[in-house]
């Protein structure tokens, strides 16, 4: 697309699939401590209640500005105490991390090497730093950059994380293009000046959270995966 020289992504359920990996890694805890408990519900809840949810109290100023990681904790020390699970920290700061180990929907490696090819391809996501890059390097995941609203010190929606991305990736707004497969990241995105790339993601949320996979008409492109993404690039 003309004049765009930057791809911002979202990453957790645009670029990796969440849930089934977290899932898999509360089950394994789950079974080691003789509980039965539905570890979809579970991670479930640890994304909607803790991240999701986190993050909404620090935007509402209920709490102050935590990483992800930190969100994730809480709740998941919450979720613990509900079961009656009583573990040792380093098993739970260890499950905490199961964060830091998301597999990447199948087409996003070779995809994202491809738009590299031609674009910066960096993240923009609410996660925090050190957790992309260990995410990148378990999932072989390559960024040129990765950009965090750990770095602006406020999460997506607002507004200051685009424009910063921006700003350090030394480009005009309209020169970066988001890409997300949540059509509100991307319309937040816009709303800054950034060109957009819708890529739904049917599968993410799992069978008790369908999503609306009607694209807005004001989103630049919409793409079925990261290689149909790169081939509208002409990549």
């Amino acid at each position: 697309m003309s004049g765009v020289k930057a791809l911002t992504f979202d990453v957790f359920g645009t670029v990796v699939d969440w849930r089934s990996s977290v899932s898999a890694e509360v089950a394994a805890f789950l079974k080691r401590h003789a509980v039965e408990a539905d570890a979809g519900m579970f991670t479930d809840r640890w994304r909607r209640e803790g991240y999701a949810g986190g993050m909404r109290l620090v935007r509402d100023g209920e709490l102050p500005f935590q990483t992800a990681d930190q969100l994730h904790l809480r709740m998941l020390g919450i979720l613990l105490e509900e079961l009656g699970i009583e573990a040792d920290e380093a098993e739970v700061q260890e499950l905490n991390r199961a964060w830091h180990r998301l597999h990447p929907w199948i087409d996003s490696p070779g995809g994202l090497q491809r738009l590299r090819s031609r674009f910066v391809v960096s993240t923009l996501s609410n996660g925090n730093v050190d957790l992309l890059v260990n995410m990148a390097r378990f999932g072989g995941l390559p960024w040129d950059c990765v950009l965090s609203a750990q770095i602006t010190g406020a999460f997506k929606p607002e507004p200051q994380c685009y424009r910063r991305a921006a700003e350090l990736l030394g480009c005009p707004s309209h020169e970066v293009m988001m890409v997300a497969a949540h059509q509100g990241d991307l319309l937040a995105a816009a709303r800054t000046g950034m060109r957009t790339a819708f890529v739904p993601r049917p599968d993410e949320a799992g069978p008790n959270f369908p999503v609306d996979l009607t694209p807005d008409p004001a989103f630049d492109i919409v793409a079925g995966d990261f290689h149909d993404l790169a081939a509208q690039l002409d990549c």
